[in-house]
């Protein structure tokens, strides 16, 4: 007895959907560096059900590149986060405006 796939991509598009919602409506960083990450698990989600509904690995072999570019965007970004709040105390996302040049 097997999910269907469709079940899966339904799955993926409401956290998407979720993760969408939480980028426009947080002002925290850390939160929306977590609806980020919520996104793109919900990609993966969805590349690994086409790789099993087809057939084919190359959906899998994507997930791969996918969380290594995840894994990156949480290095940088979380550095750049902790240098921004021990200078401000304060990671909220209006407040990053000031830091233009």
């Amino acid at each position: 007895m097997s999910v269907p796939g469709s079940w899966y991509l339904a799955l993926s598009a409401v956290l998407f959907a979720m993760g969408a919602l939480g980028v426009l409506v947080r002002r925290n960083v850390l939160i929306m560096f977590m609806c980020v990450e919520l996104m793109l698990n919900a990609a993966n989600l969805a590349f690994v059900t086409f790789a099993r509904m087809l057939d084919d690995i190359g959906g899998e072999v994507l997930v791969f590149f996918v969380l290594v570019v995840a894994a990156a965007e949480v290095v940088v970004g979380l550095g750049i986060v902790v240098a921004i709040y021990r200078r401000r105390r304060s990671v909220v996302a209006d407040d990053l405006r000031a830091m233009r040049g």
